[in-house]
């Protein structure tokens, strides 16, 4: 958790929060598409986190992917910029976001996939037709987009 949020927690607790996303869904050459188990939810999900104040959203997608993964991103696409209803979460800890989530696609990269022991229980790569299940809640809907886009 971003140190922004952590010092907005400790003012407001468990209310809601408007949380800025940086992410990033990661596809190697074959089209598979990186997912992480996350270790707070036990959920599958792609590398991501809070931007903070002050960070390009950019640099945050990319301080994301390696402090989860190892990867380096070389290049960035803008993917989709999620928000609303279906971007609402509750925490297992009890804190609850509105998330806006701005999510890029990465294709090239470089590094030694390793995962951050704190956030992340397991890494792999997965075809489009064998995503691991349960997905993180503030995934699912960007998930779904990049599914569609891949059927086409």
């Amino acid at each position: 958790m971003s140190g922004y949020i952590l010092e907005l927690r400790k003012l407001v607790g468990h209310r809601p929060l408007l949380q800025v996303g940086a992410s990033v869904i990661v596809e190697n050459s074959r089209g598979e598409i990186l997912l992480e188990k996350r270790a707070d939810n036990h959920c599958w999900g792609y590398a991501g986190g809070s931007v903070e104040l002050d960070e390009a959203v950019e640099d945050a997608a990319k301080r994301e992917l390696y402090e989860e993964t190892g990867l380096i991103a070389r290049e960035l696409t803008l993917f989709g910029v999620f928000s609303g209803e279906g971007m609402h979460y509750v925490y297992p800890n009890g804190d609850e976001v509105s998330n806006v989530d701005i999510v890029f696609l990465c294709r090239q990269y470089d590094g030694t996939l390793r995962k951050q022991d704190s956030e992340v229980e397991q890494l792999g790569f997965f075809p489009t037709d064998s995503l691991p299940q349960p997905i993180s809640p503030p995934n699912r809907i960007p998930l779904t987009r990049w599914v569609e886009q891949k059927k086409r």
